[in-house]
């Protein structure tokens, strides 16, 4: 009997993550920032994941991107299975996914000819060099010229140390009998005693030791598919852009605007060392290593171009902005590679503050007076600052925004209703960036008594707690569970005004919920009260 896994975790459940830079128009800023062209603007568009794992991030962004067909596969049927219930619970017509391997996905009759996006996330370094070929192969039949591929991989630079550790992880795994996350727990522990007994190894490779501590705190899961499949390959670079240029691709950027700035990643020698190396892809293999580079997130085109230097700064003109985090005028702190980052506030705060009335395109904020006395250079770089640490976000056209509230709303209305049973689920769709922003379990208990009319926070609180106490849940406070009835109110009301006053606005302004609790989307729902029900 073959082995339908191909030696990938199969017996624990991938996570339920969205992966920001998954989001269209994330990627098309990323070629902006970088001066190439792209097709992304277009109306009709088809995006293809490999690998889609429990499908979460292909839902989201076909709820906030309707105008894009999303196709998604995956080896396991659990994991399409549950893709496909949260796509039809909420009705999303655009989002296809196939219970798939990566040899035989091509023979599925009812997918596109060719896409506009390709994307897998961590994918090549968690398979078979024998699937790493048949992706390739994929991408190079099914990728339309000037398509741009997505693909995020482990780096060789930042985890050649652990792969010793990493072999004796998996093979103590592997020895083991029973559930994979006992084994894993019984692997980490063991990697412990190896440590305490002085091994010379830890002692060569500091790093190992501090990553060793990170994943004890890791969810199981997430480890499982980390680091407990049968293969796993952290890449050279020049190796994997070797691979993607079979498929015709070329190197186009990073998606992570803050790579985008040499100066806050790379010392003034190391700058020095970087330009002068001419050829792209020796240059990023160096970067790598001046970085100690972990994970890449990168975009490859097939078929790249660039705009002439007008275009690419109008391209930025043309690009609407959002506030993704709450301002309230203080001083904000970045850091990045090199430490923190110096921002003055009389070059950000005008452009918060503009920001605060809702999106604007980059040409709007400049005739607004939003950047001052600022050269085009300095502007460029602080939006990139800006959007890169989470600040701001790009997003989508004005035109179809009613449309993609409606879809957006109601997606987010199952999400939050699952609130109700786990926390497996952390994002919500917005119509307005066209991706996803996190809320915790409580958050979202909280939008959804709002959702259904709920006003003020204390009834929030109200609705949460009689959920959890149903449950049989407490909360945590100061390290001690609380068990009165009266300390998890108590809690639950402070968090709730909390989210009222710094969370709700920023949800309403991104499009995820109603903007008034009249119409709210749950009103209409007929069903028990949950009091009465619990």
């Amino acid at each position: 009997m073959s082995d339908w896994t191909s030696g990938y975790v199969a017996e624990v459940d991938y996570t339920h993550d969205f992966f920001h830079e998954m989001t269209p128009a994330v990627m098309a800023l990323a070629a902006t920032s970088k001066g190439q062209k792209h097709n992304l603007a277009q109306t009709d568009l088809s995006y293809c994941e490999l690998g889609c794992g429990q499908g979460f991030t292909a839902n989201l962004l076909a709820a906030a991107n309707p105008h894009i067909q999303f196709h998604a596969m995956d080896f396991n049927p659990a994991h399409i299975a549950g893709a496909r219930d949260l796509a039809a619970e909420t009705d999303l017509d655009n989002v296809h996914f196939y219970e798939r391997s990566f040899a035989d996905f091509e023979q599925e009759e009812s997918l596109p000819k060719q896409f506009d996006i390709i994307a897998l996330h961590g994918v090549m370094s968690w398979v078979s060099q024998e699937n790493q070929q048949h992706i390739v192969a994929f991408i190079r039949r099914r990728l339309k010229p000037g398509g741009m591929v997505y693909v995020s991989y482990n780096s060789l630079s930042g985890w050649a140390a652990m792969m010793p550790l990493r072999r004796i992880l998996l093979d103590r795994a592997t020895q083991g009998t029973g559930p994979l996350e006992d084994r894993i727990a019984e692997a980490l522990r063991f990697a412990g005693q190896l440590e305490g007994a002085g091994a010379r190894f830890f002692k060569a490779n500091p790093i190992a030791g501090s990553r060793l501590e990170k994943s004890r705190k890791m969810s199981r899961n997430y480890l499982a598919h980390e680091m407990f499949n049968a293969d796993w390959t952290p890449f050279h670079f020049a190796d994997l852009a070797g691979d993607l240029s079979a498929a015709k691709l070329n190197f186009l950027s990073s998606t992570s605007l803050l790579d985008h700035v040499d100066d806050i990643c790379l010392t003034p020698q190391q700058r020095a060392m970087l330009e002068a190396e001419s050829d792209p892809v020796h240059r990023e293999s160096l970067r790598d290593v001046l970085v100690n580079e972990q994970f890449r997130s990168d975009l490859f085109v097939k078929g790249g171009r660039s705009h002439t230097e007008r275009g690419a700064i109008g391209a930025w003109f043309a690009t609407p902005l959002a506030l993704t985090q709450r301002y309230n005028g203080g001083a904000l702190r970045l850091s990045w590679r090199l430490g923190e980052i110096a921002l003055d506030p009389a070059q950000y705060g005008p452009i918060l503050e503009a920001l605060q009335a809702g999106p604007a395109t980059v040409r709007r904020l400049l005739d607004q007076g939003a950047f001052g006395q600022m050269t085009w250079g300095e502007i460029s770089r602080l939006l990139r600052l800006l959007i890169g640490s989470g600040t701001l976000s790009p997003c989508l056209p004005l035109e179809g925004i009613k449309a993609r509230e409606a879809r957006c709303q109601a997606f987010n209305l199952a999400v939050c209703k699952r609130a109700e049973d786990s926390d497996t689920l952390r994002f919500l769709a917005s119509p307005v960036t066209g991706g996803g922003l996190e809320l915790d379990r409580f958050e979202q208990l909280f939008l959804l008594a709002y959702s259904e009319g709920k006003a003020a926070p204390v009834d929030w609180a109200a609705l949460a707690w009689s959920i959890l106490s149903a449950q049989g849940q407490r909360l945590h406070h100061d390290g001690q569970v609380l068990e009165q009835a009266e300390e998890n109110l108590a809690v639950l009301q402070a968090r709730a005004s909390a989210f009222a006053a710094r969370r709700l606005p920023l949800c309403k302004a991104l499009g995820l919920i109603p903007a008034s609790a009249e119409g709210a989307i749950a009103a209409t729902t007929a069903e028990p009260t949950r009091e009465a029900a619990a």
